[in-house]
């Protein structure tokens, strides 16, 4: 493979057959695929360009779901809260849904697998005081408790596929058929889809990569009545059920399902929410028979000598790619959706595959390339801020999807690519595979733990929320820093007590009661005693937000024995707070002029007599370090992301290790410009991460530095 062609796949479609050849060529590509709503030109399939093609496991074949309406695939809906004025209550079910999209399933027993719930008292309402009224589609509640609360937790068939719908919806397309959706996992519909997967290869020999978009389930994606996203969670496990998989879930744990188990709590079983120990065993279950029915999928592809490809989004629950079972599948190649650096490395960093592939953005939709439109600056935007994470965990491949022929309306976009198709191809051929430098072993702790990988914090991928902006910035200047970065749970401590010496420095990030913090986890003896020995022997403790946040025992912190803050929640007004001092010319603040930019930070906390205040505002501390025994922690309220920030987390997580003497080993003064450094291959490459020129001094890895001068965005390879 040249250096000017390879590692890049491109769509096409049947009205864009010259261009694709000719971007073939200008792009240097060397594999084609189709998208949704296209089709494959035959005059392509002699290029000699690799070919990719979508395959959909579970649409894509009205014929059969409407053939086999009891096999469509299913989803708990909870209802919105409803109060009772008098003894009778009804709830409308399809209140606030897209009707084309939903259908409540009264075929299977609704008293087995719907769920009353009175909210106020958490309790589940016997079966015999509710029904249902199928011509006006409620649930009446009949004694209803004046005055409480009430949500229906129901199961409804998914009648046309979210990202179909979601395509159709942004795409405005017209006349669409929707595509149901059908559940691979029950008898007849398996058969059926392991004898249709035979048939498109059999149709399809010019293939060479079954791209599978994605296998059975959907994350939870429902839209509202005006056909608006109303309820995601990227990682939500709600339209993985039916009873058919549920009652084979019940022969295996023991006991019974209960809608509760996906609900929890009225919120939607999400990852924000603490798993119960039920929703972690039913992910266990789904994660097992998911793999099972994949590998049956995957050895068709190779038997008829294809590879299989996984793209990591659409019907990828139960395909955790970081968990043990993803290993058994066989899988030759996972393609995932560019966000920023953390949603790089949620699939860069997935082992037992051959190669992974990011797929960047722009998607070529007319929402981006329309009268107006500036593709370039999302394009620089999406490419630069994944290239940090490219550096410290390469992918092997690179590609776009969408409408080939509105990219070429746009001939600096299409210049643009080129570039950027090139310096990747630079970029994998210097790093070739190998791990770059880490300064230190850090371990991100949260109730999740390897599961979710570079996911914390993430709702829709990498959609931007108020809410977690400021804790999501870690994770993603972790995706870019040069440390060994592990995702560690609770769980992991609590059945190895030699896990933490794994690791010089624990990150736990989030607020109070989350996943992401561990709420009631710091509680346990274990858990505290392990992380305080830790320390206390010489590890570093950062905390963001609210960690190690519970109230218990006197403390809402409850390592503030080692960060040095308590949060003030009206229990500790009574005791005065003296120590405001701020100490701003710490080694965490040397790169920056004393401010700092917490995002949304917090409020109320505030230091104990013997730690050493960085920045407070207001009496609130925003920063602060403390020493505990040989260790060290730090508090943080909030750090969304940004250069300054990733060099200010860079310096903690040195000082956290009292490793400050590392600073400078392959390291950039200027902090919009990083260093990386491949010591096996004997490169380092110098990368400006902004869009203008810059100026810095680089440190090489014998403490020997030279100034240097990049232009905009450039990186630049040099010799070890």
């Amino acid at each position: 493979m040249s250096e000017t062609k390879g590692r890049v796949t491109i769509p096409t479609d049947l009205d864009v057959i010259p261009e694709t050849l000719k971007m073939l060529d200008e792009w240097g590509a060397d594999a084609i695929r189709d998208c949704d709503g296209t089709e494959f030109p035959a005059e392509l399939k002699k290029t000699g360009a690799k070919i990719y093609a979508t395959y959909y496991t579970t649409r894509k074949d009205n014929a059969w779901a409407k053939a086999h309406p009891e096999e469509i695939q299913q989803m708990y809906i909870m209802t919105s809260f409803h109060t009772a004025v008098s003894d009778t209550l009804e709830i409308h079910l399809m209140d606030h849904l897209y009707p084309d999209m939903l259908a409540v399933n009264t075929r299977d027993d609704i008293r087995r697998w719907w769920e009353v719930i009175d909210r106020t008292t958490g309790e589940a309402v016997s079966t015999e005081e509710w029904s249902y009224d199928e011509n006006k589609g409620n649930v009446v509640i009949r004694p209803a408790k004046e005055f409480h609360e009430y949500t229906v937790s129901f199961l409804a068939y998914i009648m046309w596929d979210p990202v179909h719908m979601y395509n159709a919806v942004v795409n405005d397309w017209k006349d669409v058929e929707p595509q149901i959706t059908f559940d691979v996992r029950q008898p007849a519909t398996r058969a059926h889809s392991m004898d249709r997967l035979r048939r498109f290869l059999d149709s399809h020999d010019y293939v060479n990569v079954v791209r599978f978009t994605t296998f059975f389930h959907q994350f939870t994606l429902i839209f509202d009545e005006m056909a608006r996203e109303k309820y995601v969670d990227w990682f939500g496990y709600s339209a993985s059920v039916s009873p058919y998989i549920l009652k084979q879930f019940e022969q295996e744990v023991g006991y019974k399902f209960r809608p509760e188990f996906i609900i929890d709590q009225g919120y939607m079983n999400n990852t924000y929410r603490i798993p119960s120990k039920e929703f972690k065993d039913f992910q266990a279950f789904q994660r097992r028979e998911v793999a099972k029915l994949a590998k049956e999928m995957v050895d068709i592809v190779h038997e008829y000598g294809k590879e299989a490809m996984m793209f990591m989004g659409d019907h990828w629950i139960g395909m955790e790619p970081f968990m043990d079972e993803f290993a058994s599948i066989g899988l030759d190649a996972v393609v995932g959706s560019v966000g920023n650096g953390a949603t790089l490395r949620l699939f860069s960093d997935i082992k037992h595959v051959k190669y992974t592939e990011g797929r960047f953005l722009p998607y070529f939709f007319p929402d981006t390339f329309h009268e107006g439109g500036d593709p370039v600056k999302e394009a620089k935007v999406n490419w630069v801020t994944a290239r940090r994470a490219i550096l410290r965990s390469p992918i092997q491949r690179i590609g776009y999807g969408g409408y080939l022929k509105l990219a070429l309306e746009f001939p600096d976009f299409v210049q643009y690519i080129k570039e950027v198709c090139q310096e990747f191809r630079v970029l994998y051929d210097n790093i070739q595979g190998t791990t770059p430098y880490c300064v230190k072993r850090v371990a991100v702790l949260n109730c999740w733990g390897k599961m979710r990988s570079w996911g914390n914090h993430m709702v829709h991928h990498a959609i931007y929320y108020k809410q977690n902006y400021s804790y999501f910035g870690i994770i993603e200047a972790l995706s870019g820093a040069p440390f060994d970065v592990s995702f560690i749970s609770f769980d992991d401590i609590r059945q190895d007590k030699d896990l933490l010496n794994d690791f010089d420095v624990i990150i736990n990030v989030g607020d109070a009661d989350t996943a992401q913090s561990g709420g009631e986890n710091w509680a346990d003896p274990k858990i505290l005693t392990a992380v305080r020995k830790f320390v206390y022997n010489g590890g570093g403790f950062i905390g963001v937000g609210e960690p190690a946040a519970h109230q218990w025992q006197g403390k809402f912190f409850q390592l503030d024995d080692i960060l040095g803050v308590e949060e003030e929640r009206g229990f500790n007004l009574n005791t005065d707070k003296y120590n405001w001092e701020e100490h701003k010319e710490h080694f965490i603040l040397k790169d920056t002029d004393g401010t700092v930019d917490f995002g949304e930070g917090k409020k109320n906390i505030f230091a104990l007599p013997d730690t050493k205040i960085l920045i407070q505002k207001d009496q609130e501390v925003q920063m602060a370090v403390k020493t505990f025994g040989k260790g060290r922690g730090v508090y943080i309220s909030g750090l969304p992301y940004s250069f300054c920030n990733s060099r200010i987390l860079y310096r903690a997580v040195l000082w956290s290790a009292a490793a400050e003497n590392e600073l400078f080993c392959w390291f950039s003064s200027n902090y919009n410009v990083e260093v990386h450094a491949y010591v096996k291959n004997k490169k380092y490459c110098v990368v400006n991460n902004t869009y203008e020129p810059q100026d810095t001094t680089v440190y090489t890895g014998d403490g020997k530095s030279f100034d240097l001068h990049l232009e905009a965005n450039e990186i630049r390879w040099y010799q070890i």
